[in-house]
Order: C-alpha cells, then structure tokens, then sequence
C-alpha cells in the first residue's frame, strides 16, 4: 500500500540544479547516506541543512538532476530528510536514480507558482499537490505504478529483497 501524503516546507531552487549542486563531486570519496546528506546542496545554499527540517519538499525549475549519472544525488538528498522534489522535468537518469533509491519526485508543469516557505501536502493516490498556504491544488504527471512500488518498498534494493522473501 502507497504511503496517500507528503506534508512539508517548501524550499525553492532554480532550472537546471545539476547534481554537482545536490552533492559536490569533492564530497564522492564516501556513498555513506549519512555523510553524504550533511553536505545536500552546499554550493547552491550552503545553509540547506542547517534551515530544513526532515520531511521539507524542494521544488525548483526544470532539469531538475542534470550532469552526471552518479546516484549519490538522490541517496543525499533523501538522507538528508527531502520528503520529495517537485520540478517541471528532470534529467532522466537522476528520474530514474530517484526512484532507484526510494525518493519521491513529481513532475509538475506549474512548480513556478509554489513560493519558498509555502507549506504543501502532495496525495500520492489522488495524484495532486496542494499548496496550503495559497489553498491552491495542481494535478502532477502520474508515476507509473512499477516506480510507485520502487517508492513504496523504499528503493529497488529494499523492492528486490521483498520480492525474494515473497512479500
């Protein structure tokens, strides 16, 4: 069963977040989630950690994860407590290391209108996301149901190992 709802703080970036931003290459000499989120988009803010707080949503601009294809970007990010990212497109390996990994990401054409500091609730089974703050809802591209059970089991790693034990 899909986790319905994602409730957090927005944190707004802009287009083209590349994923030397989500995690500088300097930071690579360790995959350790741990490590890896203490340094989550340094060099676009380097207080993110310090101002978030576990569950806040990232909503930026479009191609969203471009660069490299290098799965430290997701795996920091959800290490670091990112509920989800929202953005009008992604680069499509960061798509698919995202959902790899188990973190969230919703495409939504209208990512523009969200502020920074909004508070919004996306519902998964409806497929909206609700800006409470505006008291404005938006429809985002639906996940295929194959990368909604990758989600739902926390990654292809955790997916894989309950489908051996028949889960």
């Amino acid at each position: 069963m899909q986790k319905a709802n994602i409730e957090g703080k927005v944190w707004r970036f802009g287009k083209d977040i590349d994923t030397d931003l989500i995690i500088a290459a300097r930071y690579l000499n360790t995959s350790v989630p741990e490590e890896l989120a203490k340094h989550v988009m340094e060099d676009a803010d380097p207080d993110f950690v310090k101002k978030m707080s576990r569950g806040d949503v990232i909503v930026a601009g479009e191609n969203f994860g471009c660069g490299s294809s290098r799965e430290h970007a997701p795996i920091a990010l959800k290490a670091a407590g990112v509920a989800a990212v929202i953005a009008p497109t992604f680069a499509r390996i960061f798509y698919r290391n995202a959902f790899n990994m188990g973190l969230p990401i919703f495409e939504l054409q209208e990512s523009a209108e969200i502020s920074e500091g909004d508070m919004i609730s996306v519902d998964m089974n409806a497929g909206t996301i609700t800006n409470k703050t505006t008291n404005k809802t938006y429809n985002f591209i639906p996940i295929p149901p194959f990368m909604q059970e990758l989600i739902d089991a926390g990654g292809l790693m955790e997916f894989a190992q309950k489908e051996i034990k028949g889960n």
